[in-house]
């Protein structure tokens, strides 16, 4: 076990149970940059971590709040599975090849941090306009989830957007989490935030779990490393949420935005 790992787990925690971040969209570049582990291992180990520390919480969601619609996450991950498992069979098909698939995870990385940075932008704006306009309401127990499109197009278009999600979470590990929110919040308007983000959780942790062992079995994840995020991870994320309420999140977001831009547009750029 390296204490620095337990040690950059527990921040990255903290910061995922302030914010509500994504811990893909932080953890992977600490690997990378600050540790210097290949980004194919990086990715698969916190695919892996991804679906242990999200499930706890999609236990609270499910059980004490009842926030998760299940048929939403049925939908989302009929997409997003197959697609998964299609990206880990071409990321296969490269390596047995003698291709090198470093710089491919390299700018996906990079494009899904982007992506990642202008969502955390974008969900704040959605936010405020669509309680402005009355379409959400912090109390679930009166939501409606009527979606943006007629209901002949809504399955269709969840289930592509959980293919694309798919893809883009197996290659980076980024944005199962900000993007997947933001995709939400555009397809089911109505839909309140608690259940958006409870619906968001419970597709989240099939997803990594089937992209993290899918690497897991091409050798792309360190175990010893996930042992050592993991036990500092999980008393951070404890421990920033009940921090969230007294630290705004409003001063955190353009901050922590800002920095995933730039540590995109430096994947993209090498």
């Amino acid at each position: 076990m390296n204490l620095m790992y337990s040690v950059s787990g527990f921040a990255v925690g903290l910061l995922v149970g302030i914010t509500g971040v994504g811990g893909g969209s932080l953890m992977t570049p600490l690997l990378v940059f600050l540790f210097g582990f290949k980004p194919a291992v990086a990715v698969g180990t916190d695919l892996l971590y991804a679906a242990i520390t999200k499930t706890g919480g999609v236990f609270v969601h499910h059980g004490k709040h009842g926030s998760v619609d299940w048929k939403i996450v049925g939908w989302l991950a009929l997409g997003s599975l197959p697609f998964a498992i299609l990206t880990l069979l071409a990321i296969k098909h490269f390596m047995a090849v003698g291709k090198e698939t470093t710089g491919m995870i390299t700018y996906s990385l990079g494009i899904a941090l982007i992506l990642t940075a202008c969502a955390l932008l974008i969900r704040a704006i959605l936010l405020r306009k669509a309680k402005a306009l009355g379409q959400i309401d912090d109390d679930h127990s009166n939501s409606v989830n009527a979606g943006r499109f007629s209901p002949r197009l809504e399955i269709p278009a969840t289930v592509i957007t959980g293919a694309v999600l798919g893809i883009l979470v197996t290659l980076s590990s980024v944005g199962a989490g900000a993007l997947g929110t933001v995709a939400l919040m555009f397809l089911y308007p109505r839909m309140t935030t608690l259940k958006i983000v409870g619906t968001d959780l419970a597709h989240a942790i099939p997803l990594t779990a089937v992209a993290g062992l899918g690497h897991l079995s091409l050798g792309n994840v360190d175990l010893m490393l996930l042992g050592s995020l993991l036990m500092g991870s999980l008393p951070g994320i404890w421990i920033g949420s009940h921090l969230s309420a007294k630290i705004p999140e409003y001063y955190l977001r353009p901050v922590l935005a800002s920095v995933l831009l730039l540590i995109g547009l430096k994947f993209v750029m090498q």
